[in-house]
């Protein structure tokens, strides 16, 4: 009972800090501006694979570390996880230089429904009234941005499916995050580091930009990538769905505060209904998880 107390409370700290760091980190991307965003992506999965790697190492051995991928099973899950990480980080990236961030705020709106929806359909995780009610002013708050803006998001929807889905692969995994990661990465890796020779040779890399400030930047992506989603694989084996679904408001709202104080975009009435109605269903959430966490530690 302790033990699993202590390991409770460890997901929900590694849940808020993941929160925090993914929050801040449009600061990041924009600061590498103006590589293209391809590129970005490629020198994001190639350092990524490279910063796993070293941080497995510090811990394991490299049997251990690769020992698993002689199970199919283990290697199907890993090259999907892989797939669909490279995916979102594609669509975000692509999203934020394309001036989509509209759309890209949206998925980051929708997506704890979908993660929340999938706990509750997959892993039969219970729903409870101050769970239903965070959720239901949730929707109301992601219903209220989609009809203002009166579009098909398809930018958001990939966002969304594609970190739920990661999320469930991330829920049914048994291996150590770092070493996860490591698998999910190196196939891509390889195909990054083949594309980044194939365009630099070209000149149409990031290199003949000429700005080694900026590609000493880009070079960290994978570390400032790495540490999140390695953060984000430990926690999801400590808490529930819901719990990992209802926390990703926070990153969407620090960003969008970012943005507007930052970045100086401009705010209108509905964004900020939508911020209201969220913190309202958060408190609610809040409120629901310290009730069933005080149940549970009664004698």
């Amino acid at each position: 009972m302790e033990q699993s107390r202590k390991d409770y409370k460890l997901g929900v700290t590694l849940v808020l800090a993941v929160q925090l760091i993914w929050g801040f980190l449009p600061i990041y991307w924009q600061s590498l501006k103006p590589i293209d965003s391809s590129i970005i992506i490629l020198y994001r999965i190639m350092t990524m694979f490279i910063f796993s790697l070293i941080g497995a190492r510090l811990r394991y051995s490299f049997k251990e570390i690769f020992e698993p991928l002689k199970n199919k099973k283990n290697m199907v899950r890993s090259f999907i996880a892989g797939l669909i990480l490279a995916t979102n980080w594609s669509i975000y990236i692509w999203a934020v230089n394309s001036e989509r961030v509209i759309q890209a705020a949206i998925g980051y709106y929708i997506e704890p429904l979908v993660i929340c929806l999938f706990g509750i359909i997959i892993f039969k995780e219970k729903l409870t009234k101050y769970n239903g009610t965070a959720m239901g002013l949730a929707l109301a708050a992601v219903l209220l941005i989609l009809f203002h803006y009166k579009q098909l998001p398809g930018v958001a929807l990939g966002l969304a499916i594609t970190w739920a889905i990661y999320s469930v692969v991330k829920k049914t995994s048994e291996q150590p995050a770092i070493i996860a990661l490591v698998h999910e990465t190196m196939p891509f890796a390889f195909m990054a580091l083949i594309a980044i020779i194939y365009l630099e040779n070209r000149g149409l890399g990031a290199v003949s930009m000429n700005m080694p400030g900026k590609y000493f930047l880009m070079l960290l992506s994978g570390l400032v990538t790495v540490i999140p989603v390695s953060m984000f694989g430990m926690a999801a084996t400590r808490v529930s769905l819901f719990l990992l679904g209802l926390a990703q408001y926070i990153s969407p709202t620090i960003s969008l505060m970012c943005g507007i104080f930052l970045f100086h975009e401009e705010i209108d009435v509905v964004q900020i209904a939508a911020f209201i109605i969220i913190w309202i269903g958060l408190v609610f959430f809040t409120y629901g998880e310290l009730k069933s966490h005080r149940k549970k530690d009664k004698p």
